[in-house]
């Protein structure tokens, strides 16, 4: 381009962007910062939008009467959620203490003569596990009780024990009826909220480090997936796998199962796809303006296509919940008819109304009508132009026989409006699998509750899904499964062969064969039985004779190996299986990582932290049991002495050679008012003082389950300052020495007031 044509073109680029309000004003790029409906330099978006008004009156999504108090929630701010994570003993914890500590100071409390309203449970959320509130920022700040209140969650959050997270996001995890042995499929997952309901639920055994099942949670956008990997990483689960790949065309997976090559079907599938999101007009307030039909119309397609592939890979009795927060028919209704209809039977729509006792909710709609952009109604597909066959399409109108309509029973799609239960606006229905869909074979169904039951169904194998013409039942659409199925084996069996080239080793896919888009990732490589690497750590930590060694991975295939990461045997099986044919972003968590100089000691490898709730069964040396005393002492102090820790835990602490110790409190039932979740900690014992490995934001959570409320930090000597810290000062003036440094305490990789926890270095 010459300079003419680049000056040209500046010229004629907007200078900035211009609004209506503005040219009214007066004022060139808006910048009259004392006018009114001015905040912070910026022009508050007027809500309004007529078109938005027209269609939903013209559809009826609103019960009669109701349309006034809909606006009128439209307008209002969304109130702001929250939901306690992590497993269930330690989410009792922490809904314990908000309630008998935050809560309780805020019930009598005012600001500018104004009583503050205390957060409220959503009635519909199993054990009170999530929570609304419309305490505003500004109110935040105004109040030293609600400034503490303010820090407790903003610090929680950081820790992964508290999310963020809307209301009416939570129910598509619940509707799934998730239990620990169900393969489950997140198919478009980012940034991971969701997913964190999956896993927890997963792990509703916290005694289980290994659940039978496993959630693979996708997403298309490369850097969405590493927002999904840092979210699943708070809950630090084996049983995750974060992948990288379109929806609508996500592979179909093998496994093997006693030697053979199997498709790899889901029990259960969340489908909560992209969508024009008109239902979050109450915090995305760019929607007011920018909404149009042509939105819907274009993401119809995807929608029907991501939710077609789900069923496809769903297991015969399987459940998948399709979910969008957007309150349009075409993207809603219309993708579920659509699906219910070309599945012929397969699918069934599920009456899921009750299952969330306390949600209000509309039943979904079995009439609409297509509008175009400029405002141009068509009740069926015979009144759609020719030119208009591109942009509007037949799945878009509701089914045309009645019969056929009525059957599909599309009021059981659950809608929930704004102004009901003072939330965002949501779809979501539920579907069961009753029989293979038409173009594919037959299919293994999904697991049972009992083990027993799940040891009698048998997964057919990829090998004998083709061409078994005696079989009646296998051949729907034999010419359409035949071609998919055999290029599955084909690259199964290529698969084999690469493997057996570099056995144990999960590289990223090849170019060639897959576009791929963000990192090149680390392989995974899976340590060998015979790896001399191993035998020093089970003979230091004297590993149960059932620990899954087979199960370990690192990310390199070259030099030292400095960390060591664990998966279910599950998810073993799908890495093995399918590294030619998937592009896994992350998986495993980290348990053990090498000491800087571990040959001085008689293990190379000290435990971390990130792992030590999946290892820790399996442990039977080096532990030391605390008392909550000396979980307070070792959480705020750098490098206690021993003889700062009980005399229980000293005389242990003695026993033991210099490296890496297991701190384990074990709650007393008798003591209620003590902390009654138990704690894991991993740990140095040092020449002459012990230190944790804990990363500072969870240092800070166990202090606050204890009741010490952190009032800050001194840097230099590696010490948390809590109230009961500041109210023992004197006593703690009167002990005689000072505390060594890192490296006296016999740490080999770390330096005064560092957290080699936190600071380890990323996968």
């Amino acid at each position: 381009m010459g300079r003419r044509a680049r000056g040209r073109r500046l010229q004629q680029q907007p200078q900035g962007p211009r609004r209506p309000e503005d040219v009214e004003d007066g004022v060139e790029g808006g910048r009259k910062r004392g006018d009114a409906g001015w905040e912070g330099g910026y022009p508050e978006i007027v809500k309004e939008n007529k078109l938005f008004e027209h269609y939903y009156q013209e559809l009826g999504i609103v019960p009669e009467g109701e349309w006034e108090q809909f606006m009128r929630a439209l307008r209002e701010p969304l109130p702001a959620t929250l939901r306690i994570t992590g497993y269930k003993s330690h989410a009792k914890e922490i809904l314990h203490c908000l309630k008998n500590k935050y809560f309780k100071e805020l019930e009598d409390l005012e600001v500018d003569g104004q009583k503050v309203e205390v957060p409220q449970p959503l009635s519909w959320y199993p054990e009170e596990l999530a929570w609304h509130t419309n305490l505003s920022r500004k109110i935040l700040r105004k109040s030293p009780q609600l400034e503490r209140f303010h820090q407790f969650l903003v610090s929680e959050t950081e820790s992964g024990n508290i999310s963020r997270q809307e209301a009416v996001s939570m129910i598509p995890p619940l509707l799934l009826n998730v239990e620990p042995h169900h393969k489950i499929l997140d198919m478009c997952a980012a940034p991971g909220s969701k997913t964190t309901q999956l896993i927890e639920m997963l792990h509703a055994d916290m005694n289980v480090p290994f659940p039978e099942g496993f959630v693979i949670a996708n997403d298309v956008d490369n850097k969405r997936c590493y927002l999904l990997v840092h979210q699943a990483k708070r809950l630090s689960s084996p049983c995750i796998m974060v992948v990288n790949h379109d929806a609508s065309s996500i592979p179909r997976l093998t496994v093997d199962v006693d030697g053979r090559k199997e498709i790899l079907f889901y029990d259960r599938i969340l489908c909560d796809v992209p969508c024009s999101g008109d239902g979050t007009m109450r915090k995305n307030i760019d929607v007011w303006k920018k909404w149009t039909t042509l939105n819907s119309l274009q993401l119809h397609g995807l929608q029907l296509r991501i939710a077609t592939r789900g069923a496809e890979q769903l297991a015969e009795g399987g459940r998948m919940v399709y979910s969008t927060c957007s309150l349009n028919p075409i993207e809603d209704e219309a993708v579920i008819a659509a699906l219910l209809e070309k599945s012929e039977g397969a699918l069934e729509l599920v009456d899921a109304s009750a299952e969330l006792p306390g949600l209000k909710w509309m039943p979904g709609v079995s009439h609409w009508k297509v509008m175009t952009r400029d405002g141009q109604w068509f009740a069926e597909w015979d009144e759609v132009p020719h030119s208009r066959h591109t942009q509007i399409r037949p799945t878009m109108f509701p089914p045309k026989d009645p019969e056929k309509l009525q059957a599909m029973h599309l009021e059981r799609c659950l809608r929930i409006l704004p102004h009901h239960q003072n939330t965002g606006g949501f779809f979501v229905a539920v579907l069961v699998k009753k029989s293979s869909m038409p173009w594919n074979k037959r299919q293994p169904k999904v697991q049972s509750r009992s083990a027993d039951a799940r040891e009698t169904t048998h997964p057919v194998p990829v090998a004998d899904t083709v061409g078994k013409p005696g079989d009646s039942s296998d051949l729907e659409s034999q010419t359409v499964t035949e071609t998919v199925d055999t290029g599955i084996m084909h690259t199964a069996e290529n698969a084999e062969n690469s493997e057996n080239k570099k056995d144990g080793v999960c590289g990223p896919p090849p170019s060639k064969k897959m576009k791929l888009f963000g990192f090149k990732e680390d392989p995974f490589v899976f340590i060998p039985e015979d790896d001399p690497l191993f035998p020093p750590i089970e003979k230091f930590y004297a590993l149960d004779p059932s620990f899954p060694k087979m199960n370990l991975l690192t990310r390199t295939t070259e030099g030292k190996k400095r960390q060591l990461y664990m998966v279910s045997k599950e998810l073993r099986n799908v890495l093995l299986n399918n590294s030619e044919r998937m592009k896994v972003i992350n998986t495993g968590i980290k348990v053990w990582c090498r000491n800087n100089s571990g040959e001085e000691f008689d293990c190379a490898f000290r435990l971390a932290q990130e792992g030590i709730y999946t290892l820790y069964p399996f442990i039977h040396s080096r532990i030391i049991t605390v008392s909550m005393e000396d979980v307070k002492i070792l959480l705020t102090q750098e490098n206690p002495f021993f003889r700062k820790l009980s005399s229980q835990a000293c005389s242990q602490v003695k026993d033991l050679a210099k490296g890496s110790v297991v701190l384990k409190y074990e709650p007393d039932s008798a003591s209620p008012d003590d902390l009654q979740c138990p704690i894991v900690l991993c740990g140095w014992r040092g020449k002459t003082s012990i230190r944790t490995f804990v990363p500072k934001n969870e240092r800070l959570h166990y202090l606050r389950m204890m009741g010490l409320e952190v009032l800050g930090e001194k840097k230099k000597e590696g010490v948390i300052v809590t109230n009961e810290s500041v109210a023992n000062s004197e006593r703690l003036e009167d002990e005689d020495g000072t505390e060594p440094r890192a490296q006296e305490a016999g740490n080999p990789d770390s330096a005064p007031g560092c957290d080699p926890a936190a600071s380890e270095p990323p996968r």
